[in-house]
């Protein structure tokens, strides 16, 4: 997998969590991936956007470590929390 493989929102490409219609189950962030996501990834890119800013990834338990260590390796992650 490469940062190419990596969709900026959950669920579907250009969605955000809240944009999926209540009946869906949230899906994993990761190109191809049609898992229910489980995890939050919250972040921003600290040179586009205000300190308080978040955008989220969603993941499954197969990609949580993959998604986060991406961000991560760019000073993006700022929280991950499990999904309700």
């Amino acid at each position: 997998m490469t940062a190419g493989d990596v969709e900026t929102s959950g669920g579907r490409p250009g969605s955000k969590p809240g944009d999926q219609p209540p009946d869906e189950p949230l899906i994993c962030s990761a190109r191809g991936c049609r898992a229910a996501a489980s995890w939050a990834l919250r972040w921003n890119n600290p040179k586009l956007h205000p300190p308080e800013r978040r955008k989220t990834w969603l993941a499954c338990p197969d990609h949580r470590e993959y998604l986060s260590g991406f961000l991560e390796a760019r000073g993006f992650l700022r929280e991950i929390q499990p999904l309700a």
